[in-house]
């Protein structure tokens, strides 16, 4: 099978390329570094020429009100050569409950794309991650100084990247699902409960604060970044893996 995978130099996309390959399959990488921009459209018909599956896991470079116009003018570049090419599958690469926190313009906007592709005469499959595992020192900066790290008790169920581009390989080489799977780690934390951990970890000797106004996931109301019943349970256990791979 030849599949496309746009994003697939980035985090996911090269893993979801790696598995696809020993798996005996076609898997071609496309990226603005490989001569595919899927902003301006150049490139797209020559990446998915003789594609039977594409899968998108690329992200807009900003999480404001900008990343609504990304998403729409990516996905309508996308799909319209995906038609002409008559691409058979394609495979977008979400967030779970992210049409359950319309106050974060990001989640619209990934919404808004999910939506797009639904509408498209393409068969499709999306595949809704939590939170990566890798992501969690990133957000736990956004809202830390030198003495203490600010976070809201939001629950989540994070993933490990490689569980979640396993998935995505799972799905771009079965039959279009016409439909949504949601895919998540086998725990649920609160947010500032994980920091916690994962200062402890690494001996940092700052204190997570618990706040319920710090960083972007206070906007996110209740369980919604919980998947709901039915879900993909990866095997990793964030434990596990930060001692493999220490969160920096």
């Amino acid at each position: 099978m030849h599949i496309a995978v746009i994003g697939g130099t980035g985090r996911i996309g090269s893993q979801v390329v790696d598995i696809l390959t020993s798996r005996g399959h076609r898997a071609v990488p496309h990226a603005l570094s490989t001569g595919l921009d899927l902003l301006s459209g150049r490139g797209v018909t020559e990446g998915l020429r003789g594609a039977d599956v594409v899968v998108n896991v690329t992200s807009s470079p900003t999480f404001d009100d900008r990343a609504a116009a990304f998403f729409r003018t990516t996905m309508d570049n996308l799909l319209r050569t995906a038609v002409a090419e008559d691409v058979g599958h394609a495979v977008l690469l979400s967030i779970v409950g992210v049409d359950r926190v319309p106050e974060l313009a990001y989640y619209r906007a990934k919404t808004m794309q999910e939506d797009i592709l639904k509408s498209a005469p393409v068969p499709y499959s999306i595949v809704r991650s939590t939170q990566f595992f890798e992501f969690i020192d990133t957000v736990l900066s956004w809202t830390s100084d030198e003495r203490t790290v600010r976070l809201p008790a939001t629950p989540i169920q994070p993933i490990a990247a490689a569980d979640v581009a396993r998935a995505v390989a799972d799905v771009s080489v079965g039959e279009p699902l016409r439909g949504t799977r949601d895919v998540a780690g086998p725990e649920v934390f609160t947010l500032d409960e994980l920091g916690r951990i994962v200062l402890a970890a690494h001996h940092d000797t700052r204190t997570v604060v618990t706040d319920a106004s710090a960083g972007m996931f206070a906007a996110v109301p209740g369980d919604a970044l919980i998947p709901r019943p039915g879900a993909v349970i990866a095997p990793t256990h964030f434990r596990d893996w930060s001692a493999r791979v220490p969160v920096r």
